[in-house]
């Protein structure tokens, strides 16, 4: 079915909204079909602010109602003790919470920003989802990320490029406890290497230890190798030992 046609259908829609390029296409395709949206950002310590940041940009671009709200997800010791499928109970708690303000304020369906080139059957984040009834209009309507690239880039969405950027508790090993002062290494760590020119990396939290690995893309080993003191004294800030993965994607 055509994403205009499926919108059309669901024309009183909350929106989970992460200031991603998947829900950012989302809101904006719901907008273009004159639907009645509401956009919900939840904040937790696996957010990095900079995502909150550009939820808020295209929030004003977009001119639609806007709900911030923190939630701890970290109280949940089962997603604190960060087991395999931790993301089913993290996504359990963010859409409960959604769920709860968009009946408030009158919005039974949600939607979310899944598309059709996420493996839905390999991940437990989906799963929760799917049980809880939340709507992925991007996934039913066929689109997979190249295609929802382009179609960004043509509306002249910012978002169009933005590197794809999973949430901070991915770097964390799984069966090591999550805590928000690692989290918040990760974040300040990775943050810094934005602001040296990287795009496409991931600050890895080592299992044993204070320590981190750094993944880059091929296209910034390059960078890598003319800043790899200026990249080392800065990660040394944060963690103990500090490792390079030479398995370049």
């Amino acid at each position: 079915m055509d994403l205009q046609t499926y919108l059309k259908q669901h024309n009183k829609l909350a929106i989970a909204f992460s200031g991603g390029v998947d829900s950012v296409y989302l809101l904006y395709s719901a907008v273009q079909a004159g639907c009645d949206v509401h956009a919900y950002f939840i904040k937790s310590p696996f957010q990095p602010e900079f995502e909150l940041e550009d939820a808020k940009k295209m929030i004003a671009q977009l001119k639609v109602p806007f709900t911030v709200k923190k939630v701890s997800v970290l109280e949940n010791r089962t997603v604190a003790s960060n087991p395999e499928n931790r993301c089913y109970y993290c996504k359990q708690a963010v859409f409960s919470t959604i769920q709860q303000l968009a009946l408030e304020d009158g919005y039974e369906e949600i939607a979310d920003g899944t598309n059709a080139s996420d493996n839905y059957d390999d991940r437990p984040g989906m799963k929760a989802l799917q049980e809880m009834g939340i709507l992925s209009p991007l996934r039913e309507c066929g689109l997979t990320k190249a295609e929802i690239r382009k179609r960004s880039k043509e509306a002249g969405l910012f978002t169009w490029d933005k590197p794809a950027y999973a949430c901070l508790a991915t770097r964390i090993p799984t069966n090591k406890t999550i805590t928000e002062e690692i989290l918040q290494k990760v974040e300040y760590a990775e943050k810094g290497l934005f602001a040296m020119g990287f795009s496409d990396f991931r600050v890895r939290v080592m299992k044993e230890d204070n320590g981190a690995k750094l993944q880059v893309t091929k296209r910034d080993f390059e960078r890598l190798m003319e800043k790899r003191e200026e990249v080392f004294n800065h990660l040394k800030n944060y963690f103990d030992v500090v490792t390079v993965d030479l398995d370049l994607r």
